[in-house]
């Protein structure tokens, strides 16, 4: 059992499910976790199923960028992994990318979403959660690094725009909006993967990367949710690094909440399968969440079940009296069938807990 005095409090999905539609993933999170959980996403299925790899395809048709290096070298035989740099025609600020998808996909799942409502699948209350990447993850990933600051800005304003479309089609008052945190990690933790490194383009890398979280929490109207997903990674189900604590998690999430200019309704952060002692949780101990932010732990892993989420709930409990429960990441890249236990994993870890 927890420690005396820990509240687990829910369950979170991060955003892929591997199932083949929006509709499926909605039905089948509300038959199996829907008394759980504040907020659905759509899975994040069909061309957004490996995060925001999608994204290098559309970059690649904006004109005056071009592919460095001759060899393709591609993730799961499709994404193309060659950095994309100003070729000289187009300055960085007059870049005009094509459609990002965003905004097409939340709206046709949102249909779903209230169509499922109104008949009583989903239930009352439940927000529909549109998961997006933050500008400097995917200018981090894709674009050549010389020319990231440069583009980052412009990018920011498309992705944005993006934002804008889908706060103008989905009522506030039924939607979430997460921003998915993770190149900012292997930045604050001098990653270099694969022989890419995820470098920042800002000289205080912390500061800048806090200052644009509070960005993106400002471009989220206070009737609409809005949280952090807090990643290290999760490239075939592993991430580029391990924390080696929740040091570094911590002084992100001390940022946020200190620069943010409205609530941040959740924080989801990871933790590893083999970390079930006191030390990765206490550097949470002092964190001054406010009553109306929901700290998320993603202390759920497949390969040990309810018995290793309690341990890890008992050594968190150390720390922070009141959490919520997910996986470390989305798990829309693990095998089909995997899909349904996880979800009634976190039930059962849950109940347990309860």
């Amino acid at each position: 059992m927890p420690s005396p005095g820990a509240q687990v409090a829910g369950a979170h999905l991060v955003g892929s499910v591997n199932l083949p539609t929006a509709e499926a993933v909605i039905r089948t999170v509300a038959e199996h976790l829907g008394d759980h959980v504040a907020r659905i996403p759509d899975g994040e299925v069909g061309e957004r199923y490996y995060w925001l790899q999608f994204q290098s395809a559309r970059l690649e048709r904006t004109p005056g960028l071009v592919r460095v290096g001759e060899t393709p070298y591609l993730i799961r035989g499709q994404f193309d992994q060659r950095p994309l740099a100003l070729d000289g025609s187009v300055a960085a600020q007059d870049l005009a990318f094509p459609d990002l998808g965003y905004a097409d996909a939340a709206i046709a799942s949102f249909a779903t979403f209230s169509a499922l409502s109104d008949a009583g699948v989903v239930p009352a209350g439940v927000r529909f959660q549109v998961s997006l990447p933050t500008p400097a993850a995917v200018v981090g990933v894709f674009i050549a690094e010389p020319d990231r600051a440069a583009v980052e800005p412009v990018y920011e304003r498309a992705l944005f725009g993006e934002l804008q479309r889908i706060l103008a089609a989905i009522p506030h008052d039924r939607l979430a909006i997460q921003w998915d945190t993770a190149v900012e990690f292997g930045f604050l933790e001098h990653v270099e993967t694969r022989g890419f490194r995820l470098a920042a383009w800002f000289d205080d890398v912390l500061d800048g990367v806090v200052e644009r979280a509070a960005r993106q929490a400002a471009a989220v109207p206070e009737d609409a949710a809005v949280g952090f997903h807090l990643c290290y990674g999760d490239v075939e189900e592993a991430h580029f690094v391990q924390p080696k604590d929740a040091g570094t998690l911590a002084s992100v999430i001390r940022g946020l909440l200190a620069a943010a200019p409205r609530r941040i309704d959740w924080i989801h952060l990871p933790v590893p399968i083999e970390r079930d002692d006191p030390a990765y949780f206490a550097p949470l101990a002092d964190l001054p969440l406010p009553e109306e932010t929901a700290l998320v732990l993603g202390l759920v892993h497949h390969e040990d079940g309810v018995e290793g989420a309690m341990r890890r709930i008992d050594a968190a409990a150390t720390a922070v009296p009141r959490f919520g429960v997910a996986t470390e990441c989305g798990f829309g890249r693990g095998p089909a069938e995997r899909t349904v236990p996880l979800l009634d994993l976190h039930r059962a870890i849950l109940e347990r807990a309860g």
